[in-house]
């Protein structure tokens, strides 16, 4: 089986690069074509931008695969040798996860640093500066040490417990997932930004009487201070039961009129009207059976192979590694649903806010977010849980010359 792992790492490397050269070659030839949405220079910038960006992606992809090769060959024997296990099985594991984890975080953060305060600054995106990116980086790890040691500690004990300790665990993943997208709003995302209400009094009337005709009860819309961080606009709907709330970055508010706004938020209320929210997590939900089916039984003899026993935070790093794989064949599958549900919720937000509206909105948030319009299609395949942009706009009646 440690065979078969090899072979599926490799491939998903190789597909990984692969897609990228061809998102890279696909740009380069469109970039020389006529400019469409974007104006020229922009639409040579955009095209420059997502070249670079995957360029990046190639990097890291390389790294990623490095690391793997790490991992399974010297690294999680090493760090089983290098935590004692006289502090008790429950502690080890906290602690072997949490280093594996940190370990990922040092050799990524190079990278990390180098697009924020480098290619993002470069095309005018990153407004973040080094005393607040040490802050931000500061709470994560916090959160990670909080968080991530209470689900490890929690994912221990249900192992150590259960005979079909994977079923169970899925339960508790799934039952994290969903308590920390109700809690995100009103307390994790308040770490790391300043939310107030939204000061325009007659939007705030305008998007109240729209949730109202579509009987959504949130705790209110909110403006939050996402321009000090970065440049590019962006509206959510956050939270879930009361918790629920409209999240307005103040980037957008600048630069979207009202009506857009409408259209944009009616497109995101579209989603609530038609179940995506549920259905996207009953799909996560067999994502993460699926996995926890794949790790819960690998038998011991792979385990052997390693140089390592079977044990809870071992199984836990396992999963940890093999995750991107699993979630990188079976998210085109999620996302060819997701495409059809955003073409749904397009159609409920031109009759809520009107087509001409949304069009205007979404071609002001390629402008501004320098989103190049045309991609290869196996990387809309792998990657676009949106739809291309120029069938979203055909959909709503915008005219594109060819």
């Amino acid at each position: 089986m440690l065979e078969i792992l090899m072979i599926t790492f490799t491939i998903y490397f190789i597909l990984k690069v692969y897609i990228a050269f061809m998102q890279i070659g696909y740009i380069g030839d469109e970039k020389k074509k006529s400019a469409i949405i974007l104006s020229g220079a922009k639409y040579i910038k955009a095209g420059s931008y997502a070249i670079s960006v995957q360029k990046l992606s190639i990097i890291e992809a390389v790294v990623e695969y490095v690391m793997f090769i790490y991992w399974i060959n010297h690294g999680l024997v090493w760090l089983d040798n290098a935590i004692p296990s006289d502090i008790g099985s429950m502690y080890k594991s906290v602690l072997y996860v949490l280093s594996f984890l940190g370990i990922g975080m040092i050799v990524s953060l190079p990278l990390d640093i180098y697009k924020t305060f480098w290619l993002d600054k470069e095309y005018d995106f990153t407004k973040i500066t080094p005393s607040l990116y040490i802050l931000d980086s500061l709470k994560s790890l916090g959160l990670t040490i909080i968080v991530g040691g209470g689900v490890v500690a929690g994912l221990t004990w249900i192992i150590e417990s259960f005979v079909d300790w994977w079923i169970w665990g899925f339960v508790f993943i799934m039952i994290i997932i969903i308590a920390i997208n109700a809690l995100y709003p009103t307390i994790m995302a308040l770490m790391y930004n300043k939310f107030s209400k939204l000061e325009d009094t007659e939007l705030a009337d305008k998007i109240e009487n729209l949730l109202d005709s579509v009987g959504f009860k949130s705790s209110g819309v909110f403006q939050v201070d996402a321009s000090k961080r970065d440049s590019r606009l962006n509206a959510y709907f956050g939270g879930l039961g009361s918790t629920k709330r409209v999240v307005l970055f103040d980037t957008l508010i600048k630069k979207l009129s009202h009506e857009e706004l409408i259209a944009v938020l009616g497109h995101e209320l579209g989603h609530f009207k038609n179940r995506d929210l549920i259905k996207n997590i009953f799909l996560m939900g067999l994502l993460m059976l699926g996995m926890f089916g794949l790790v819960g039984n690998i038998p011991n003899e792979f385990f052997t192979a390693l140089g390592l026993s079977k044990e809870p935070y071992t199984l836990i790093a396992i999963f940890m590694l093999i995750s991107s794989v699993f979630s990188f064949f079976i998210m085109p599958i999620m996302s060819y649903f997701s495409r059809a549900n955003e073409y749904k919720a397009d159609e409920f937000g031109s009759d809520r806010g009107g087509a001409s509206n949304l069009v205007s909105a979404l071609l002001k948030l390629v402008d501004e977010n320098l989103s190049f319009p045309k991609s290869h299609p196996i990387f809309v395949f792998f990657y676009y849980s949106h739809p291309p942009l120029v069938e979203r706009l055909k959909r709503l009646g915008h005219h594109i010359p060819e």
